[in-house]
């Protein structure tokens, strides 16, 4: 995977060095705390139930203390905490529906950032109900992901491919995907035109 972080992104900088330095709780903490809203929003649109959102939340904070070690910086960390949200998602959908499992992470220093960041999103996020935001959820999901990915959160066409992807991509890969997914973005832009001409024809 070839992707950079933005080069006005300081955060991410500062995330990088303090991996580089071997403090993996510093800064899983510090990119919990500055990434996690926005990926607690995601998470929440996508998951019916709160506690299914935490779950996955919860599960890639985990995720992310145990990858950092071996984070190898040729994507922004942001991205790389995408990637890691979706492969939570997936793990909290294919659980079987009779039986929750409450996920609370069991790393002493994640307990106070995935808390803290959990209750100040959702208790500060405004629920925006709208035609369009009904029309999105008519959509696959791998669809209302990608315009989560590319219109809300503003991720590059290569950061895109390699949160759909995953870390084992190759930059041939990573390629393709993007061009792929620029193909597909025109089709759900229409399809999404074709949703609003019936909604408003109702």
């Amino acid at each position: 995977m070839t992707s950079s972080p933005p080069a006005n992104d300081a955060r991410d900088a500062e995330l990088r060095e303090i991996v580089a330095a071997g403090d993996i709780d510093r800064a899983t903490d510090l990119a919990i705390r500055t990434y996690g809203p926005e990926l607690i929003g995601w998470l929440s649109s996508i998951f019916p139930s709160e506690a299914d959102a935490y779950d996955a939340f919860s599960t890639m904070s985990e995720d992310l203390w145990r990858s950092l070690p071996r984070f190898d910086g040729r994507c922004s960390v942001r991205t790389w905490c995408y990637m890691l949200a979706r492969h939570a998602a997936f793990h909290v959908r294919a659980r079987p529906r009779n039986v929750h499992e409450t996920l609370r992470s069991h790393i002493p220093s994640l307990l106070g950032a995935v808390t803290h960041v959990w209750n100040t999103a959702r208790g500060t996020e405004q629920e925006v109900q709208n035609v369009y935001a009904e029309i999105r959820r008519q959509l696959p999901d791998e669809d209302q992901t990608l315009l989560v990915l590319r219109v809300d959160r503003n991720l590059a066409w290569r950061d895109v491919a390699i949160v759909l992807l995953g870390e084992a991509a190759n930059a041939d890969e990573v390629t393709r995907k993007a061009a792929t997914l620029r193909k597909q973005f025109e089709r759900v832009k229409e399809r999404l035109r074709e949703l609003a001409a019936e909604r408003l024809d109702d």
